[in-house]
């Protein structure tokens, strides 16, 4: 017990540094510190980042800054398709699962990596904007093209989290932020009701799918994970941002090599059983 108190207050020290982004890290720490397998590790992993995204997600609400239709758009689109990701997760070898996860993490850990490096003007330059805001309301201006664009995150976030049990930051944000007009702070806002919507969507899908929750494990590293996100956001405002991202995205790196090497130990065993 007192390892999944740790692992929880770890992931949640991490999603308080990064934002919904280090909710990644939450299914590899699963795996590794308790023993699970991928798919057993998944849902409680969504648990715990939905639960992290709904804080930060009450916050936004607080400020005015979530794009409530734009966010519900994206989970009417995502949630369904969850069903479809953990279908294939029970489907495919753990070797492969692993293998996806850590190669997902590699990508992540270089755009971490670039954007510590990255002036916002220059990501400003790189963006097709589809999308586009009504500067007097700060709402979107609601176009075919934009709803497309926007159902597009929606379910390709909804796949993902039901394939490798991520809430889904890392794609949201970054997408939004190439192809929409919306500030930062309203991406990251809009983002974190998504993800709390579409990860909920997840955990009753595998739920009635048959899977099976540890309650006293789940309920623990639930609530040390909120609390670590309280302890990582206190520090964080002692930290400048590129700081953090590229020491998230070293961290990333490591972890995953160490999923690479656990994903061809699994497939070596497969191959000799």
């Amino acid at each position: 017990m007192t390892l999944v108190l740790v692992l929880g207050i770890f992931i949640g020290a991490i999603m308080g540094l990064t934002g919904a982004g280090g909710g990644i890290l939450a299914v590899p720490v699963l795996v590794t510190g308790m023993h699970w397998s991928m798919q057993q590790a998944a849902p409680v992993a969504l648990i715990a980042v939905a639960a992290g995204a709904a804080v930060g997600a009450v916050d936004g609400f607080r400020h005015r800054l979530v794009r409530y239709k734009a966010a519900m758009l994206m989970a009417v689109c995502g949630i369904p398709v969850t069903r479809l990701g953990q279908y294939w997760a029970h489907l495919l070898p753990q070797f492969l699962l692993m293998g996806s996860f850590a190669l997902l993490m590699l990508l992540v850990s270089w755009r971490f990596y670039k954007q510590s490096k990255q002036t916002l003007e220059d990501s400003e330059e790189d963006s097709l904007r589809l999308a586009f805001i009504n500067q007097a309301t700060g709402k979107f201006i609601w176009t075919p093209v934009a709803a497309l664009v926007l159902a597009s995150i929606g379910t390709l976030t909804g796949l993902m989290t039901g394939l490798l049990g991520v809430g889904g930051g890392f794609l949201i944000v970054p997408l939004m932020r190439r192809f929409t007009h919306l500030a930062v702070p309203g991406i990251v806002a809009t983002s974190l009701f998504v993800i709390t919507l579409v990860g909920s969507g997840g955990v009753v899908n595998a739920l009635l799918a048959g899977a099976e929750l540890p309650v006293l494990e789940t309920s623990s590293f639930v609530g040390a994970m909120i609390s670590g996100m309280l302890i990582g956001r206190r520090i964080s405002r002692k930290l400048q941002a590129w700081q953090v991202q590229r020491g998230f995205a070293m961290l990333l790196f490591f972890i995953s090599l160490y999923m690479l090497a656990k994903a061809y130990i699994h497939f070596q065993q497969t191959t000799l059983t």
